[in-house]
């Protein structure tokens, strides 16, 4: 599925489910008025960070579009529902986390080692609440025909303008409350059509997204 966006999208609020924390894995959410991407706050136990590597899928379509790849993933698991990168925890046959990061392409989207073209390692962020480790790698990719995705798992692909995410008027900033968040925090985000693109995902894209289009990498 493509997506283009409108140049009026209203404002809305997306609330998201996230795992219970306990109270002794609680850190201080920023400042008021500090949007959570531009801080260091956690709300996890460090002790239990757990090592996972996505794959930033970008390439150029029939018209010559630069379009990047997210899912949608099912409703089941701490991050359901959001829109994400190829991707997932690293099991203990992985010989690295780049190939965690193929394999988990490979199961979730289809998309072989064949199809594949890595330009970079980028660099490793953490989620703030539900305490993994995160090494993206970006990849110059060949979609194919038709996209053979993971059920439930996985509930869509997206293939997704970078011109139209870096217009202002997809992007967003809101006060949002999740339940284990002791106060509201302002996030910031991209409306995907319905969906918002935040957390994670969000992070490692935005820095990306003026590179890509200034022509840093060949796509």
């Amino acid at each position: 599925m493509r997506i283009e966006f409108p140049g009026d999208v209203s404002r809305r609020r997306f609330p998201r489910r996230h795992p219970e924390v306990g109270a002794e894995e609680r850190r201080a959410l920023p400042p008021a008025g500090v949007p959570i991407h531009n801080s260091t706050f956690r709300i996890h136990n460090s002790k239990k960070v757990r090592e996972s590597a996505v794959i930033v899928p970008v390439f150029r379509d029939a018209a010559g579009e630069l379009r990047v790849l997210l899912v949608r993933r099912g409703e089941r698991g701490v991050h359901g529902g959001q829109l994400a990168f190829p991707g997932g925890k690293r099991d203990p046959e992985d010989a690295s986390l780049l190939a965690t990061a193929l394999r988990e392409t490979r199961e979730e989207v289809g998309l072989g080692p064949e199809s594949i073209a890595v330009l970079a390692a980028l660099p490793v962020i953490e989620t703030f609440t539900t305490g993994f480790r995160i090494t993206p790698f970006l990849a110059r990719v060949v979609p194919p025909p038709t996209w053979q995705v993971q059920q439930p798992e996985i509930v869509e692909v997206l293939e997704v303008s970078l011109r139209h995410l870096a217009d202002p008027a997809t992007h967003a900033q809101e006060e949002w409350q999740l339940p284990e968040w002791p106060r509201p925090a302002l996030v910031s985000f991209w409306r995907v059509g319905p969906h918002p693109l935040w957390g994670a995902s969000y992070r490692i894209l935005r820095p990306l997204v003026p590179r890509l289009l200034a022509g840093e990498w060949a796509v």
